[in-house]
């Protein structure tokens, strides 16, 4: 090849990259603004959480949406069936038997507390937290964390059961 001919080529691949990577650059501005005014927007809705903890939420570990007591678990997942959040649809079958098992009945269902709070979507996390799944939002990402925390209750009912 001639100098002539590397030489245009040279120049046409470095000005490839040179708009790849201005186009790159844009397309990182416009998504951190998007991103910026997604939590902006998050932050403000009443009762809503930010973005930021919706996404902490969905990238930690179990622990933070798993049931601390299973007691409180039976109660999550009643919430869960009756809020179709579950991707299992025997959500109540596990909750019944998870039930059995803790020998808790009509009349000790109503005095346990742990469970009481499940019922009204307060999971008590194994870190000693407590998420309100009514709170949280109504957002996708806010559905995909309650979809989550349904579905790691269930696998802990499911545990307990074997």
């Amino acid at each position: 090849m001639s100098f002539a001919k590397r030489l245009l080529c040279a120049t046409l691949a470095s000005g490839v990259l040179f708009s790849a990577t201005t186009f790159a650059a844009s397309w990182q501005d416009s998504l951190s603004s998007a991103a910026s005014q997604l939590s902006q927007n998050s932050g403000s809705q009443q009762g809503g959480m930010s973005l930021s903890s919706l996404t902490g939420l969905l990238n930690g570990g179990s622990q933070s949406l798993s049931a601390g007591t299973m007691n409180n678990a039976a109660g999550i997942m009643s919430y869960c069936a009756q809020n179709k959040l579950a991707s299992l649809t025997n959500t109540d079958n596990i909750k019944n038997q998870v039930m059995d098992k803790l020998g808790l009945g009509q009349q000790e269902q109503k005095q346990d507390t742990n469970y009481l709070e499940g019922l009204q979507g307060l999971l008590n996390t194994k870190n000693g937290e407590q998420l309100n799944l009514n709170n949280i939002g109504n957002t996708p990402l806010a559905e995909k964390v309650k979809t989550k925390a349904c579905d790691l209750v269930l696998k802990q009912g499911l545990n307990f059961l074997s």
